[in-house]
């Protein structure tokens, strides 16, 4: 073998997590269950260019919901199967490697299955851990797919200037809490909405928004926006769809952008909402594109170069909801969708770093 796990891993229990069946409505922790493999043989065939990894940490991610559904829209992650292993980003260190580019014990961050060990054949999406003097987490969210992620939506998308006002719906997640901070940076007046007053607290006083509404707590959502935004929106950051949708598009001054980066609330519908403002589109001159961050890893180190330094100088301010234990990511799964999660929600199965 050429990697440089010892014999006694090449015979383990894996503890992994299943989809039962394919979900229709709203997902729930009875959809996915957790098994246990006695006896199972780890290690790369040779010549596969393969990996066997032992997964440290996995991220759960709204997108998530739509590979649970038989019909879904193509991505760069294949639609779950009842009875495989569900996947996602994770960070991981390499036991044993059959591939040029990945050595043991490196650590590496990328598409893993949701278990404890993953034989990962297809090494597309998967990267090293360029430093580890920060915490081997933060590769799940703030320097993983989630922190590109804000990076690409807001400045690739965007392109953001200095004064313009900016919107960001679901603020408080992963993706929310990074673009307000790099608005904020850029020197824009930053508004973010969130699930609870709990939420909007911390949009306001440890991320720096200038200011946050509950939306659950309002009547009327253009409305909410037009007190937050008397001068329109220049930026919008989607992560929400529908009604708050809707709402930012009445709300758009002339040539606004906005960055669809993801429509959490119509991932667990069976018919989705319709938006009836698009000719917003029009009158506005509004500039509103999707992405799929699959399209953007080349500028993955062209984002590492922007962030790293306002990290080091304690510029960015980031939170973790962790969950202990594989047992636990189903319900940490769900409760993206329920809005349990304070910041970047992830699954620890053993902290290393």
């Amino acid at each position: 073998m050429a990697g440089g796990v010892e014999e006694a891993v090449l015979m383990k229990r894996n503890k992994k997590v299943l989809l039962k069946k394919y979900v229709t409505g709203f997902v729930e922790e009875t959809d996915m269950e957790v098994v246990t493999n006695d006896n199972v043989r780890l290690e790369v065939p040779l010549g596969s260019k393969g990996v066997l990894v032992k997964n440290l940490y996995l991220s759960c991610d709204p997108y998530m919901r739509g590979l649970m559904s038989k019909l879904n829209e193509p991505t760069y992650i294949e639609t779950f199967e009842p009875g495989s292993v569900i996947r996602g980003f994770g960070v991981s260190r390499v036991l044993e490697s059959e591939h040029p580019d990945f050595k043991a014990w490196e650590y590496v961050w990328g598409i893993t299955g949701w278990e404890e060990y993953s034989l990962i054949t297809d090494t597309q999406r998967l990267f090293k851990v360029p430093f580890t003097d920060v915490p081997l987490s933060y590769f799940t969210g703030l320097l993983g797919m989630p922190g590109f992620t804000a990076y690409v939506g807001f400045y690739e998308i965007c392109s953001p200037k200095k004064g313009e006002y900016v919107f960001i719906s679901a603020a408080s997640g992963a993706v929310g809490q990074l673009v307000g901070q790099f608005a904020k940076l850029m020197g824009c007046y930053v508004v973010g909405t969130a699930g609870s007053d709990e939420k909007v607290e911390l949009l306001k006083t440890k991320f720096g928004f200038d200011d946050a509404f509950n939306y659950k707590k309002e009547k009327s959502l253009g409305a909410a926006l037009k007190r937050c935004f008397p001068e329109g929106i220049d930026i919008y950051f989607e992560n929400v769809g529908g009604a708050m949708l809707d709402a930012a598009l009445l709300n758009m001054r002339d040539n606004g952008r906005i960055s669809a980066c993801g429509m959490i609330s119509q991932y667990n519908l069976e018919k989705l909402e319709g938006v009836h403002y698009l000719v917003r589109v029009i009158t506005k001159r509004l500039l509103m594109k999707g992405f799929n961050i699959a399209d953007h890893f080349h500028l993955y180190p062209k984002f590492l170069e922007m962030i790293m330094p306002h990290i080091m100088k304690g510029e960015i301010t980031y939170l973790e909801d962790r969950a202990e234990g594989i047992e636990n990511a189903p319900a940490a799964l769900i409760g993206l969708f329920k809005g349990t999660n304070v910041g970047k929600q992830l699954v620890v199965l053993a902290d290393e770093h």
